[in-house]
């Protein structure tokens, strides 16, 4: 009884900053498109479309701290301080490195990239006007990323949340005064929405040095300490955490192409998908934090050696993420319409193709749920980060994404058979996953 005591303290100790943290993001993302929504299906197409790009970005910064915190956790299981901060110096270098490439991409080229998304001028116009100054965030959000996710895995997971709380409400503010323009401020729109974001990213980037250096913990460091990579250190980096970096890449990747498969369905669609996702993101912060604290506490028994109790918390986190995923996913098919309300400015096209993608979401919610456990909290938690890739690269490039384009391109259907058609690579996942985890092979303990 003490020992399940103690696995539901500790899940929920990391679960729920976490979730708190996400549920934030999520209702800044719903928040921007609630503002935007009142702007126009265009608008809203193209801010969508652009946030692409952030979108495939941040995965990549997440499968490097994703997989970075594989080795912290199993670092700071045996409380190796020296090797925490490596790992962290080198995600911050990694996540800096790549942010440089996409923010010039995004400042020079954007209306290439939107052209490559969707063929309206139109949503490329409005679009690219977004991508231009919300690029300037993308490197403060990562390496606050960076910084947020060696702290939760190191047993700090408020500090992070703390500073979303503050860039939270500082994006609403600014979005609401230079969206609409107040008083003295002029009414930018869709520029207006881009800069209360930036504004939002360098205060909370801010805020996270600030709760990383004024208190001691392990990520308190110099910039030696961070930055202290030999080449042994660099190659077992490398074997970790560059299958994690490739599997959010492709698997980001393959997102954007369903996005462009779904644009094909007409600007209508394009808007309801982005509606549903707002929603969707808010619907999964649980589900998140609790593939977090799976990765951690899974990574950290692994790391102690603990192998037997490693398998034993997976089992414990399926069954709780199943339990979890069938109560949501029936919540959202029978509570659509009311999740509708929080859209008063859609049009009637919109809002009936976002009605009807929720009965999707929800019906595959549980495989969703499932397979996050699987993959974030389970196969990485235990240094599987190789099997991961494969799995996953093969349902979405072998399934998704060829389902994606026969049913948009070539055989013309609506987007609710196309989003369903997609989702047959989560079908995929779920058995492929839960094999390898039955199997034990997914344990590895790094010397």
């Amino acid at each position: 009884m003490e020992q399940k005591n103690h696995f539901y303290k500790t899940m929920l100790a990391i679960a729920i900053p976490v979730a708190i943290q996400n549920l934030i993001t999520s209702s800044l993302n719903m928040l921007d498109t609630l503002m935007i929504s009142s702007l126009g299906d265009i608008t809203l197409a193209g801010v969508g479309l652009a946030n692409q790009v952030f979108f495939f970005y941040i995965l990549i910064c997440f499968g490097i701290n994703t997989g970075s915190s594989v080795l912290v956790s199993q670092y700071w299981g045996r409380k190796d301080t020296a090797n925490v901060q490596r790992v962290t110096g080198f995600a911050i270098a990694l996540c800096t490195g790549f942010g440089l490439l996409f923010t010039m991409i995004a400042l020079l080229f954007p209306n290439f990239i939107m052209g490559l998304l969707t063929r309206d001028p139109e949503v490329i116009a409005s679009g690219s006007r977004y991508l231009q100054v919300v690029s300037l965030s993308y490197i403060m959000t990562s390496v606050s990323f960076a910084f947020g996710t060696s702290l939760r895995s190191t047993g700090a997971p408020n500090r992070p949340l703390y500073a979303s709380i503050v860039g939270f409400f500082t994006n609403a503010i600014f979005n609401y005064l230079l969206i609409f323009g107040i008083g003295f401020l002029p009414r930018l729109g869709v520029v207006g929405a881009a800069l209360g974001t930036v504004i939002a990213r360098f205060v909370e980037f801010m805020m996270i040095l600030w709760y990383t250096f004024r208190y001691k913990g392990p990520i308190n460091a110099s910039f030696k300490q961070f930055f202290n990579f030999d080449q042994t250190f660099i190659q077992q980096y490398i074997e970790i955490v560059s299958p994690v970096i490739l599997n959010e890449t492709f698997w980001s990747l393959g997102q954007v192409l369903y996005n462009i498969a779904y644009a094909m369905t007409g600007t209508e669609s394009t808007a309801a998908v982005q509606i549903v996702a707002s929603i969707q993101n808010i619907l999964f912060v649980l589900v998140r934090g609790l593939a977090n604290s799976c990765t951690i506490m899974i990574g950290s028994s692994v790391g102690r050696g603990e192998t037997e109790e490693a398998y034993d918390l997976g089992l414990r986190f399926i069954k709780i993420v199943i339990i979890l995923g069938i109560i949501i996913g029936t919540s959202v098919v029978l509570g659509r319409d009311i999740l509708l309300m929080a859209f008063p400015s859609l049009s009637p096209t919109v809002r009936h193709i976002s009605s009807q993608l929720f009965i999707v979401i929800g019906l595959f919610y549980v495989l969703k749920a499932f397979n996050s456990i699987i993959v974030v909290g389970i196969l990485r938690g235990g240094g599987d980060t190789r099997f991961s890739m494969f799995m996953e690269t093969f349902a979405v490039w072998l399934v998704g994404v060829p389902l994606a384009f026969i049913g948009a391109k070539f055989l013309g259907l609506p987007i609710l058979w196309v989003m369903s058609m997609v989702l047959m690579d989560e079908v995929v996942k779920a058995i492929v996953g839960f094999m390898r985890f039955r199997s034990q092979k997914w344990i590895h303990v790094i010397k």
